[in-house]
């Protein structure tokens, strides 16, 4: 029996937004009960090759709050003998695709934690963006989980967007703040090629943003959070005392996971396998009884240690040697000597007992550090 985190995807949006890179597709509903039949035809092939116990289930997108509600209770209702009880629940939602039957059902299906897609404060700013809410949105999204009684509640915000001003992030990081969210993800807009915003950024349309400028916004947000009781525990993550996401501490922790859905990762006994993307090819490969993944790789003993490295010095509490030295069976202040001291020297990184964890100025840079391990 294995005891892991599921991530469910969920690729359907009433719009893409204009930096989106994800696996999702706007004006595809029709294929929204053809897709729900597949994915739990999946989640069956695997529960029929083995027993896994599911601590964590995530369902994201795409925006999985567009879809029939009901369909949100299939799915849960195919695993639900192989969900642990008290398993973190987790449903993505932009704000304004929710009412109050779809509050309802997953209250009742025992979803317990929501992640609330907001971004921005200002609407001229989502509107950049292309998002298809305003702020209100947001509010009247938020108070009807709240009226339902959620009470583990994450919102996501993105800083140096094209046109944003520090005082937009501050009104921004203050206003959820006020709403005593107990979870905020804040992230850097990276615009990726292939995007509208790419393009528009490369046409002169949109101004890139300043580097020092994102990191006066990140130090900014960190402040702000904290005075609120938001702690910061990863990188780009904060939360109030006991919410940290559980989800994806499994991934942070490297451990395993199960990903179902078009275009979803997973990483199971040292493979690490994905999925077509392509709605059509991933509905009839389950129709014709047959698992929908594209490619698999074998993750090396090597491999696997740098990802351990890497992934938990995401996290405040660090690395623990001892757990990694057990792990790995190696020596990693002797294996790791040069690149230690070389850290330490710089200010990057700093050691604690059996804990190694990046400092402020470490996160700052982190993809160095991260090289350097590598």
């Amino acid at each position: 029996m294995k005891n892991i985190g599921l991530y469910i995807h969920i690729p359907f949006c009433l719009r893409k937004c204009l930096y989106c890179d994800f696996n999702s597709y706007a004006g595809k509903n029709a294929y929204e009960d053809l897709y729900v039949e597949a994915l739990i035809k999946e989640l069956q092939c695997y529960l029929s090759n083995q027993e896994y116990i599911f601590r964590t289930v995530f369902i994201g997108g795409g925006t999985p709050t567009i879809i029939n509600p009901e369909n949100i209770a299939k799915i849960i209702g195919a695993i639900e003998r192989n969900i642990q009880k008290d398993a973190e629940i987790t449903i993505e939602c932009n704000p304004g695709t929710i009412d109050k039957k779809k509050v309802e059902v997953y209250k009742s299906i025992g979803i317990n934690r929501i992640s609330i897609g907001l971004q921005a404060w200002q609407d001229d700013l989502l509107k950049t963006i292309g998002r298809i809410h305003k702020r209100e949105d947001f509010i009247k999204s938020f108070n009807l989980y709240r009226s339902f009684g959620f009470d583990n509640i994450n919102v996501d915000l993105m800083f140096s967007l094209p046109g944003q001003t520090m005082d937009m992030w501050i009104e921004t990081l203050e206003n959820v703040c006020d709403f005593g969210v107990e979870h905020v993800s804040c992230y850097s807009l990276i615009v990726e090629e292939g995007t509208p915003m790419h393009r528009l950024i490369e046409s002169g349309e949109l101004k890139p943003f300043d580097d020092d400028e994102d990191r006066e916004m990140y130090r900014t947000a960190k402040q702000i959070l904290e005075k609120h009781g938001l702690m910061q525990y990863e990188i780009s993550n904060f939360s109030k005392h006991g919410f940290s996401c559980k989800h994806n501490l499994i991934y942070w922790r490297n451990e395993e996971y199960l990903g179902v859905g078009a275009g979803s990762h997973s990483k199971l006994d040292n493979w690490r396998f994905w999925n077509y993307q392509s709605l059509d090819k991933y509905i009839e490969f389950l129709k014709d009884g047959k698992l929908p993944v594209e490619d698999k790789e074998n993750i090396s003993l090597e491999e696997d240690l740098w990802e351990t490295i890497i992934l938990g010095l995401r996290l405040n509490t660090g690395i623990y040697l001892s757990e990694i030295n057990h792990k790995y069976n190696i020596d990693f202040l002797k294996k790791y000597e040069k690149t230690i001291t070389k850290l330490e020297h710089d200010l990057l990184i700093k050691k604690e007992g059996d804990r190694i964890s990046l400092t402020d100025k470490g996160r700052d840079l982190s993809n160095r550090v991260f090289v350097e391990f590598m």
